[in-house]
């Protein structure tokens, strides 16, 4: 796994989002982005991690920041799963895994004593010129928009 760091260049990536929308970085040019990514939509975890961000998204957005869920889940998933919890964020659906690859999220975990390739668990911060300012790779569901807020 070859995870972007601070400082490097976020990758100029474009996927469809939740309602089959076009996302490119581009969209964001001259504004601070959150690019979450997660496992899989509608689990534990990763409900508790979007709703944090949804339940702080004023506070987000009055700081300055779009935000962007990622899984490799398809479409219709990304869709029942904003309607559940009514995120007002888009979620992208890389089924592709090209944006997932591009970030260098996908990679070997364990749980629960068995090893597999998966998504892992990281937020990237980037700022108005499309340059990653912070890197949260030690995601605390419940606390996310105060670790995405704080420096």
């Amino acid at each position: 796994m070859n995870t972007l760091k601070q400082g490097d260049k976020a990758p100029n990536f474009e996927a469809f989002d939740e309602q089959g929308n076009t996302v490119k970085l581009s969209d964001f040019k001259g504004r601070k982005l959150v690019v979450f990514f997660y496992p899989k939509a509608n689990t534990p975890t990763c409900t508790v991690e979007a709703c944090n961000l949804s339940d702080n998204y004023k506070s987000l957005t009055d700081a300055g920041y779009a935000i962007l869920g990622v899984s490799a889940d398809n479409q219709k998933k990304q869709s029942n799963f904003k309607k559940k919890f009514n995120f007002p964020y888009p979620l992208l659906a890389d089924v592709d895994r090209e944006v997932i690859e591009a970030f260098g999220v996908w990679g070997e975990k364990k749980f629960m004593g068995r090893t597999y390739d998966g998504i892992h668990r990281i937020t990237f911060v980037i700022d108005e010129n499309g340059i990653i300012s912070k890197v949260i790779d030690n995601v605390k569901a419940k606390e996310h928009a105060d670790q995405i807020l704080t420096d």
